[in-house]
């Protein structure tokens, strides 16, 4: 008779994995907790932990050794199967190598190093030593990631057309006195690279990254980085960081996930109140967004909005069960893309200081914080535009650039050495909002900004210039294409591109050609553009622009909009104003007073007056009070080619535009071109209508 098998609990105890925990203080708590945890579950043995300042008396079980470092530990002969590394960023590297070395596993805390040549050095380590390293970016343990990669294959929000990693958190002066390296670039000439995107927010960008396919440092094209601090640290904390990914294949046996496409990180330290994070994927048929701290996935498709709440997996039980690389969830290598982000925070110049009148600080001692004004619709914005900060023109910007000079890609158009407005090529702005040139700011004479560019409602918004929704088929406005067939707005990829190919500037004038590209780059139309300013009167300056559209193709191009494909009142395209928000606006013409009664006709004039957006840097220059804003009036003077209708917008979005296609195509041939000319008035204070006649009787016929 065959004896019943006993083994002792001595043995039973010796088979489980040997863990050692590296750094038992700040984040190294929280991996204590888990490992009672786990070694109650009877999955693991914790048989030592390493720091130079011991835990507390009784935090650790009566068999647990106490080392002052990993190399003491090593040298009293423990041999860990597992080692967990949560010590100050700059230590991680070596720290994992001498684990390595030692034949260990390694689970290696967030960000796992500090430059791209330890992330080589650590990677030759682990295949040299034939081991394995899970990186603790815990939100890639969640199960949401491949149900919502079988969402996206499966088409549920379209086609993708972009991600963002957005975070609104706020830290307190105690958060950056945590250690000796808390909010360093560097330490005593060791890298450290701490910061919102590297560290405090690393999750978000890691978790985005995956998400858009981006997993090693090939799948990343290039990095760019907009950095800005508000407190008195090394480090950024509140940022920027554009990541244009390369091209990738899906799902395997499946279509095509994404190609290419472009991660928005747009993250502060610096918020009001603190918000769940959260990576969102952007398609044609709607967006998902995940709020990874919560495993929570929210849908949002035309048939409404569900929710949904996903597991976790542990990634130190993942790491336990784990036989090869493969069955990790966040291994080393398939943090590459992440590591190239950091590298290229690590390289830039060092955050700017956000000026501190744009900062308001709440709270006292260690537990006050500063907020930086307007940071969370720069924030959205940033995200839905797939922009920067500086891009965006975030006040805070220019005063942290300081130098005053103007950037090679802007013209700045001056009246009595007064900057009014400033020309922008257009050139950053992401392919789905038609990329062209475009005003913005525009001043009073008085610093009041008139114009707005990329705001929440409507990011394809740019400024003051040309746009037009369908070219022959081509969206040369941006965003959505209202189509006849539709009957509605969609996403199509129909987006063109306008060029500046050459332009002669002077004072008070400026001539350009111009070019507008198709999707595949060809040319559509040709443009004469020509902008003329003065000024007019001792509060008011004339702005003029002038153009020409031909076709570049030898044939006939029909110039269209969402009016002439069948919306009723949508007749935007040509000249288009976009206004900041105006608080008390009066829009009228001679004869007819209110957005109802004036869009959709035909006037000499057009004027719109108010309070402009108290939230500018030009309103605090003007009032002394960046809370108040400052009384300015527009007068736009009709072309004198062409009867065009006032397209106007107030309940929804502020914007002014003379439309080209109201109900019906314009066409232009060779040797027939579109010929349009459209004067502004801009004017600091309220304007009655005897007051506008009387400005504009010099001109005559409107010019």
């Amino acid at each position: 008779m065959t004896q019943p098998l006993t083994v002792s609990a001595a043995e039973v105890h010796s088979r489980l994995p040997r863990v050692a925990l590296v750094g038992v203080h700040g984040f190294g708590e929280r991996h204590l907790d888990n490992l009672d945890r786990l070694a109650a579950a009877g999955a693991l043995d914790l048989v030592a932990v390493a720091d130079p300042r011991p835990p507390a008396d009784g935090k650790l079980g009566p068999r647990v050794e106490v080392f002052p470092s990993l190399d003491a530990l090593l040298a009293a002969g423990v041999e860990p199967d597992v080692v967990i590394i949560s010590t100050p960023i700059q230590t991680h590297a070596p720290l994992a190598m001498a684990a390595l070395e030692a034949g260990a596993d390694v689970y290696l805390e967030k960000p796992p190093v500090a430059s791209r040549e330890q992330y080589q050095e650590v990677m030759a380590a682990a295949a040299s030593a034939g081991r394995l390293v899970q990186v603790g970016f815990q939100s890639l343990g969640s199960e949401a990631l491949p149900a919502i990669e079988e969402l996206v294959a499966a088409g549920e929000i379209g086609e993708v057309r972009g991600l963002s990693a957005t975070g609104l958190w706020l830290r307190t002066q105690s958060y950056f006195k945590r250690s000796r390296w808390a909010g360093k670039r560097s330490l005593n000439g060791t890298d450290v690279v701490d910061g919102v995107v590297t560290n405090a927010l690393a999750h978000a960008v890691a978790t985005g990254l995956r998400l858009a396919g981006a997993r090693t440092v090939s799948d990343v094209a290039s990095v760019e980085t907009d950095l800005y601090r508000a407190n008195d640290t090394e480090s950024d904390d509140t940022s920027v960081v554009r990541v244009r990914t390369t091209s990738r294949p899906g799902l395997p046996g499946g279509p095509v996930l994404m190609r290419g496409p472009v991660l928005t990180c747009a993250l502060t330290l610096c918020a009001p109140v603190q918000s769940a994070p959260a990576v969102t994927i952007y398609g044609t048929l709607g967006q998902l967004t995940l709020f990874y701290t919560e495993d929570r996935v929210e849908i949002t498709t035309p048939h409404g909005v569900r929710s949904e709440t996903f597991g976790r997996t542990d990634l130190l039980e993942n790491l336990l069960s784990a036989s090869s690389e493969e069955d990790l969830l966040s291994p080393l290598s398939s943090v590459g893309a992440y590591v190239s982000v950091l590298e290229a925070i690590r390289t830039a110049e060092a955050p700017r200081l956000i000026h501190p009148d744009y900062v308001t600080w709440e709270g006292e001692g260690d537990d006050a914080h500063p907020v930086v004004r307007g940071i969370e619709s720069l924030i959205r914005r940033a995200a839905l535009g797939q922009a920067t900060f500086a891009e965006l023109g975030a006040p805070w910007t220019e005063s942290a650039a300081g130098s005053g000079a103007v950037p090679s890609n802007l013209a700045e158009f001056r009246v009595n050495d007064t900057p009014v407005a400033m020309l922008q090529d257009g050139n950053s702005i992401r392919p789905t909002s038609s990329p062209r040139p475009y005003l913005h700011p525009v001043r009073t004479l008085a610093g009041t900004v008139v114009t707005d560019h990329v705001p929440e409602d409507h990011v394809w918004h740019l400024g003051a210039g040309v746009a037009i929704q369908d070219v022959d088929g081509i969206n040369f406005w941006g965003g959505r294409t209202y189509t006849r067939d539709a009957g509605a707005y969609v996403w199509l990829n129909d987006h063109g591109r306008i060029v500046t190919d050459s332009a002669d500037h002077a004072e008070g004038h400026r001539r350009e050609q111009l070019s507008w590209l198709g999707p595949d780059g060809s040319p559509i139309l040709r443009e004469q553009r020509e902008w003329r300013w003065a000024a007019f009167g001792l509060s008011a300056w004339k702005l003029t622009l002038d153009f020409t559209l031909e076709p570049a193709t030898g044939r006939p191009v029909q110039l269209g909009s969402p009016g002439s494909n069948g919306r009723p009142q949508g007749g935007y395209g040509g000249f288009f104003w976009r206004l900041p928000k105006v608080s008390d606006a009066t829009i009228w013409t001679p004869d007819s007073r209110g957005e109802d009664a004036v869009h959709g006709t035909t006037a000499p004039w057009l004027a719109w007056s108010g309070t402009f957006d108290a939230g500018t840097a030009s309103a605090a220059r003007v009032t002394g009070d960046p809370g108040l804003g400052h009384p300015a009036t527009l007068v736009f003077l009709a072309s004198p080619q062409a009867p065009d209708p006032w397209f106007v917008r107030h309940s929804g979005y502020p914007g002014v535009g003379l439309s080209l296609a109201w109900d019906a195509p314009v066409t232009t041939a060779p040797g027939n071109p579109v010929h349009r000319t459209v004067t502004v008035l801009v004017t600091d204070g309220f304007l009655a209508t005897q007051d506008i006649e009387q400005l504009i009787s010099p001109l005559g016929e409107p010019a």
